[in-house]
């Protein structure tokens, strides 16, 4: 690969890691021809986007983005795919189902929405992390259930509060 070709690939790479909030490192090694065609249609699936990188080239590439990664270059050792997402957990969710038949892929580390997390450990965690969408429907709910309350009370009660004018009014007459 010459000079230029290595610094394309880091701009390219640089470009993604500024485009996604949702980066994922992991260890695909060992994985043979089939099983990693069905690990990318999966991501695809998932619409996660899954390629392998040079260790080097991507650490150079976060060194350029404008992204604190922490500790995450120290997990760049061996083979390392990167796995974009628009949604924090769908890359978690297509290893963690992988798995199940497999060993690999293993979790290097993630960086959702600014937050790092390294090891395989956190895959459990990064599973039950919520996408914004559904956090904002869980807002909304909680937000609509006390004024369905006083909707619903205000519609049964109705009745009973215009019978009781009517019968008010009728005394008086």
């Amino acid at each position: 690969m010459t000079r230029e070709e290595k610094s394309q690939v880091i701009e390219d790479l640089t470009a993604q890691l500024a485009g996604f909030q949702t980066i994922y490192l992991a260890d695909i090694s060992g994985l043979d021809a089939g099983s990693t065609s069905n690990l990318r249609r999966a991501c695809f699936k998932a619409d996660v986007k899954l390629s392998v990188v040079k260790n080097t080239l991507l650490a150079k590439a976060m060194e350029a983005a404008e992204k604190d990664f922490g500790d995450l270059p120290t997990v760049l050792k061996g083979n390392t795919s990167i796995m974009l997402s628009e949604t924090g957990n769908a890359p978690a969710k297509v290893i963690k189902e992988f798995r199940k038949k497999s060993e690999k892929p293993l979790l290097k580390g993630a960086f959702v929405e600014e937050a790092i997390y390294v090891g395989d450990d956190y895959l459990d965690t990064l599973v039950n992390i919520k996408s914004k969408e559904e956090v904002i429907g869980d807002i909304i709910g909680l937000l609509q259930s006390p004024a369905k309350n006083v909707v619903s009370a205000l519609k049964s009660g109705g009745g009973k509060i215009a019978g009781i004018l009517k019968t008010l009014s009728e005394k008086e007459g």
